[in-house]
């Protein structure tokens, strides 16, 4: 009823104890809301999230506030464009969650440097760097987890955004230490 979705915790708590440890470094490079930020914290694990919109990571940094305790590591966000994610993110992660845009379904803001706001190619292309510079980030048999779903163009004509980002996962190979599947 908000007119907005909120991203499953359920999801996340699965996401998290299958495949990272107690402790460990989640990334997420479209950090657009606190869910992730937040079970992360409530399981024990450190989140580093990067988003674009300002607005967002206050949002976000509010809601943690309420939610997660002083006994649990604090989510941290961090204002940028995740084209830039290995200035922005430093170091080894385990494992990278995320929920990219679906290309032009919800377009987030009128900023040129949102993904929302390309076109397919530039978005394709966009979104395989991103998905590079970031599994560059695991550690050695860690996991990416990229939450995604099926599309239409303009014209109501299906676009494989499934298909393309299993393409881009598998054109990266093996820079996490461990092959990708």
């Amino acid at each position: 009823a908000s007119g907005t979705s909120i991203f499953d915790p359920v999801l996340c708590e699965l996401v998290y104890r299958w495949f990272s440890p107690v402790g460990g470094l989640v990334l997420d490079p479209f950090a657009g809301g606190s869910v992730r930020g937040i079970v992360a914290a409530k399981l024990g694990r450190r989140y580093v999230g990067v988003e674009l919109s300002r607005r967002q990571v206050k949002a976000n940094r509010e809601q943690a506030r309420e939610i997660v305790g002083d006994d649990e590591p604090a989510p941290a966000w961090v204002v940028g464009d995740s084209r830039k994610i290995g200035v922005l993110a430093k170091g080894e992660y385990d494992p990278v969650f995320s929920c990219p845009p679906y290309w032009n379904l919800e377009v987030y803001s009128d900023d040129p440097a949102d993904l929302s706001t390309l076109g397919k190619d530039a978005f394709f292309a966009a979104s395989a760097g991103i998905i590079r510079d970031t599994v560059a980030r695991l550690r050695e048999d860690r996991f990416a987890v990229w939450v995604i779903g099926d599309v239409r163009d303009a014209g109501g004509f299906f676009v494989n955004l499934p298909g393309r980002t299993v393409e881009a996962f598998e054109a990266c190979g093996d820079l996490g230490g461990g092959v990708l599947h």
